[in-house]
């Protein structure tokens, strides 16, 4: 009995499992004819990729050419391009070079067997300024004239440093061992000239003139003019005076010779054709200070002969 009451319970256990397996597989929809997407690009997708693709591949190639030969035409290398070098002093122009921006440098040196030119279609100009940036100094290199603008210029010997030219405001300073003159007309000064020693060339004349005007030599100690080798000759169209305000004129040589002076007239007897030539003479002055020349006598003929001064 209760094994009979066991298999019965299994049975009804086993049916009703069937009975829910069924239903479960009635309520699923039935796939009849199950479709298949295909996975990846087709079509007129894949020709544009693959066009892309080539245009890209075109477009590289283009630009990797030309970029060798930008490198190539501008001669790039490892240390510059073109004629510019990049070296431990510096940078290297070699050639003709243009700047159309400004350039800052602290030195510009040339090579050592060639010039350094500075070229401009108008003019040239260096410019020197303070930490400010105010300008202090300029120098300007024309068609016309060179220009210079600063508080003092200054020409210096390559060697020795030694000052040939220097110019300010207030004095010029001309530091060479010889000044020469070249010019037809000499040298003009348009005020007072100051100087220890005038000296002109071997086998020259020394001239001082003043076409126009007078010309005067002071010297608070003396003026003193002398001919080592030769004559001292002074003359003048109208009147030479020589004055000395406290001291005298002192004529110290052998011969002192007063020529084309007046000559005054006295004879000792009256027939005059037998009075021998007159040869020697007494000088005399007038109240004015005119000199004449009268025949010498036992004793002074000045006075005979002062009618000369009635002419002066």
């Amino acid at each position: 009995m209760d094994r009979s009451t066991n298999l019965d319970i299994e049975e009804l256990k086993m049916t009703r499992e069937q009975y829910i397996l069924a239903t479960q597989q009635n309520s699923l929809p039935r796939i009849e004819n199950p479709q298949l997407y295909p996975v990846g690009i087709y079509g007129w997708r894949k020709r544009c990729l693959y066009f892309f693709v080539l245009l890209l591949l075109v477009t590289m190639i283009v630009n990797l050419a030309m970029t060798i030969w930008i490198l190539k035409v501008m001669n790039f290398t490892v240390d510059g391009m073109g004629n510019l070098r990049v070296t431990k002093k510096g940078i290297r122009l070699e050639g003709i070079s243009e700047f159309l921006l400004p350039l800052y440098v602290k030195e510009i040196h040339s090579r050592k067997d060639s010039p350094l030119v500075l070229q401009s279609d108008r003019n040239v100009t260096v410019n020197a300024r303070n930490h400010m940036g105010q300008l202090t100094g300029q120098l300007t290199v024309g068609a016309d004239a060179v220009e210079a603008q600063c508080k003092r210029f200054e020409v210096r010997a390559s060697e020795s440093e030694k000052l040939l030219f220097s110019a300010d405001e207030d004095e010029i300073i001309i530091g060479a061992d010889r000044l020469k003159v070249t010019g037809t007309e000499g040298a003009v000064f348009g005020h007072s000239v100051e100087t220890p020693h005038i000296r002109a060339e071997p086998s020259q004349d020394l001239k001082l003139e003043s076409p126009t005007r007078s010309l005067i030599m002071e010297a608070p100690r003396g003026v003193q003019v002398s001919a080592a080798a030769g004559d001292l000759k002074a003359t003048c169209r109208k009147e030479l005076h020589l004055q000395s305000t406290e001291g005298e004129i002192f004529l110290n040589a052998d011969t002192i010779r007063l020529g084309n002076l007046p000559m005054g007239s006295f004879s000792s007897s009256p027939s005059s054709s037998s009075t021998p030539r007159q040869t020697i003479y007494e000088l005399c002055v007038c109240p004015n200070g005119k000199l004449y020349l009268s025949p010498a006598g036992a004793g002074s003929t000045c006075q005979s002969s002062s009618n000369i001064c009635l002419w002066s």
